[in-house]
């Protein structure tokens, strides 16, 4: 199905500086009106900036944690921004949060993970945009689950908003990896191929969990060509009232943004974009083997799945599985090949093996069911 977003503004049409690329930095939370007037303050001589966050109401996993200051906190935003002129963005996860930001005069919306995991929430909030022009930002919801981030913006561009952002924020696992939750680089490129005119940025912080490993994850964002970035930053982070661990000081957002590498997505000289298109046709050359080697890869798994079918064999042999596994990890290595990936790959070819194999099964026992009858 092909998504329901064509007419989609580039942020060049609506950023105030014709830039395309989003900075957008601030607390996790609004804790109080002098630390908001200390953000703000302290934001104020960052250039290019576009956005400030602060999360207003806070869903927490567990009760009696900090969940925001609320509707209280609105007006300390304003207050704050009239003396900077700096644009302010909060999160809301229901209509009455919308009409509050709204009345507020906060300049633009996001929708959490959490929230964008429930197409209900998310179409309450779209219902309460209808005819409001205001910048949205939409998160991943917190499960690498494409169609229903896709779902949660087609919802909010049905409600006739034109200014949306995609935010990659990386998604819940556990599996052991060094962040705080999984990129997942795949799934926001994906979107991307699907929705070339949609702009997505990366949260950094929410993925790496860590203020130190915010620069390189950061860094990553760029290199895979997203189109800004929101960073959690506080004026005392060790003290923060929520996920102090992953914000930035913001003493040191200057020296932060500094030493980011932007790369561009067209070629310095026609020598070089020659020798890319070289490389890439040896990719799809390369592919195209692939392709044909996993066809008749899949036909030999369909044909042990018919031997075994025929013989009254289970489908799932462990120590075939495990001699698999270990061999091929093991060649990985020898190649220089990424072992976990390597194996990731071998799983997943597996199951879908193991589901052939299951369809072949299948269609044995109803011919022979057809047949005794």
């Amino acid at each position: 199905m092909k998504p329901l977003l064509n007419d989609i503004l580039p942020l060049k049409q609506w950023l105030t500086d014709h830039s395309d690329f989003l900075k957008i930095t601030g607390p996790c939370s609004a804790e109080t009106p002098e630390q908001v007037n200390s953000v703000m303050e302290n934001l104020a001589s960052l250039p290019g900036l576009h956005y400030v966050r602060f999360g207003v109401w806070k869903p927490r996993t567990r009760p009696n944690s900090f969940e925001g200051n609320g509707k209280a906190a609105l007006a300390w935003l304003r207050n704050a921004a009239k003396e900077t002129g700096l644009k302010q963005m909060i999160e809301v996860a229901d209509a009455q949060h919308v009409e509050a930001a709204l009345e507020a005069g906060i300049e633009a919306l996001w929708i959490g993970a959490r929230t964008t995991v429930n197409p209900f929430s998310v179409q309450n909030i779209a219902d309460a945009l209808r005819g409001v022009d205001v910048p949205v930002f939409v998160k991943n919801p917190i499960s690498p689950d494409l169609p229903l981030w896709l779902g949660a913006l087609e919802r909010v561009h049905a409600s006739g908003i034109r200014k949306i952002v995609a935010v990659h924020r990386g998604f819940t696992s556990y599996d052991a990896h060094p962040y705080r939750n999984a990129a997942r680089w795949e799934i926001p490129l994906q979107l991307k191929g699907m929705i070339p005119e949609l702009p997505v940025i990366c949260d950094p912080s929410h993925i790496a969990g860590r203020r130190d490993l915010v620069p390189e994850v950061a860094q990553k964002a760029l290199d895979f060509g997203m189109q800004g970035l929101m960073v959690e930053s506080h004026p005392n982070p060790d003290s923060a009232w929520s996920d102090a661990a992953q914000q930035l000081s913001i003493q040191d957002l200057p020296d932060f943004w500094a030493r980011l590498e932007y790369s561009t997505s067209s070629g310095p000289s026609p020598e070089f974009n020659d020798r890319l298109w070289a490389l890439r046709k040896l990719i799809d050359s390369l592919d195209e083997d692939l392709l044909n080697v996993l066809a008749r890869r899949m036909e030999y798994t369909r044909e042990i799945g018919q031997h075994k079918a025929e013989h009254n064999i289970t489908l799932f042999q462990l120590e075939r599985w495990n001699e698999i596994l270990e061999s091929r990890t093991r060649r990985a290595d020898e190649l220089g090949l990424d072992a976990d990936f390597i194996k990731t790959m071998w799983m997943d070819m597996h199951q879908r093996g193991l589901e052939v194999q299951a369809k072949a099964l299948e269609s044995l026992r109803k011919t022979e069911i057809s047949q005794k009858e």
